[in-house]
């Protein structure tokens, strides 16, 4: 099957990105600067990334709460016009379909869906439209993710005017002659924007991004290490279908309301866990010596199997290898060492606290975790 490209494909071709095939689309792994210079960089400065192959969805109608409350945690009616909410769509034995932002702006709700999973949440979606809700996949809108400690000032010298704009909230701003939504949010840790803007005009605003000396490009692969060291989790990796949010570390996408009424995907799993503590958790690990642990490692635990590598890689923040995984509660303690077995061979690794790297998210005044 042909793979799918982004408005920006040329761009990359131009600027020497490495194409790979991720979750049918053509997307740049990394550019000619590689991974750890582009990771660095967004660190130190401002990384600019292609998202376009995410889906936005729009939720207009009397029935749009009613429809993301009948299948998420969250309590909808509570976002405010202007805020965005990291949600969770559950099965109903409290597992993960997908995770999502949901953000309301102009009277309407709009969506952010990862691309491995779009074609299952438009479904899921509509089969669960009513007469009183109108869905619109927004199939002519690219997204490109700004990120990094430099982004704002990026932003400010195009003319924007950020004052009092902070994480996770959503506004509209007209940027270079195009009306472009922007969320305060991102997916490396760091202060960062995710922009909405017409698929017509993402190469003159990429390009314009570019030319601030500021400003980097960023592959995929920056993307992954980025999150891992944020300790932000990836569907198919630390989220799946057979995986709470609680395990994931991610209670605080579980609204008080709607634990206290237990009224969502699950809520009987999710709600005996946040009481009971899971059998399993989400951790960071730091393995010994210089060589990554990958993904689907088995842990142990005085011989025992306690759990197993999620994510694995490389940490250019760090200097070091690291880790995300599971395991088992009574051995999720920061300083635990277990052993990551790998065809045999066994190497030490501990259990470290999450975030590997401290979040610098802008929560107003300044760059707070």
């Amino acid at each position: 099957m042909d793979t799918l490209k982004t408005p920006l494909y040329d761009f990359h071709m131009d600027n020497g990105g490495r194409m790979v095939a991720f979750a049918g689309w053509d997307m740049p792994v990394q550019y000619t600067s590689g991974i750890r210079a582009e990771h660095i960089a967004t660190r130190q400065s401002c990384g600019l990334f292609d998202v376009s192959h995410m889906a936005q969805i729009t939720l207009e109608g009397a029935g749009a709460e009613a429809l993301l409350e009948k299948l998420t945690p969250t309590d909808v009616g509570a976002i405010t016009e202007g805020r965005v909410r990291y949600s969770l769509f559950l099965n109903a034995d409290g597992g993960i379909l997908d995770d999502l932002m949901i953000a309301r702006i102009n009277n309407s709700l709009q969506l952010v869906v990862n691309a491995s999973r779009a074609k299952h949440d438009i479904t899921h979606l509509r089969s669960h439209l009513d007469t009183n809700t109108v869905m619109s996949v927004l199939e002519n809108q690219a997204l490109l993710a700004l990120q990094g400690p430099a982004s704002s000032t990026v932003l400010e010298n195009l003319g924007l005017n950020l004052n009092g704009f902070t994480f996770m909230q959503i506004r509209q701003f007209e940027l270079l002659g195009s009306l472009v939504t922007i969320t305060r949010s991102g997916y490396t840790g760091e202060d960062g924007f995710e922009i909405s803007v017409p698929a017509a005009d993402a190469v003159r605003l990429a390009e314009t991004l570019l030319s601030d000396d500021n400003v980097m490009l960023a592959g995929l692969g920056a993307r992954d290490t980025l999150r891992m060291e944020a300790g932000l989790p990836l569907w198919g990796h630390e989220l799946d279908e057979t995986t709470t949010p609680v395990e994931a570390g991610l209670r605080f996408a579980l609204s008080k309301r709607r634990c206290d009424k237990a009224d969502f995907p699950g809520a009987g799993r999710i709600v005996n866990e946040l009481t009971n503590i899971p059998k399993r958790q989400l951790v960071g690990l730091l393995p010994e010596g210089g060589r990554p642990v990958r993904e689907g490692t088995e842990l142990l635990h005085n011989g025992q199997r306690v759990g197993y590598i999620s994510s694995g890689g490389f940490s250019p923040s760090l200097n070091r290898p690291a880790a995300l995984g599971y395991v088992a509660t009574p051995l999720a303690t920061a300083g635990t060492m277990l052993a990551a077995n790998n065809k045999g061979k066994q190497t030490p690794i501990a259990v470290a606290a999450l975030p590997l790297v401290p979040h610098r998210y802008f929560r107003g005044g300044e760059n707070l975790n």
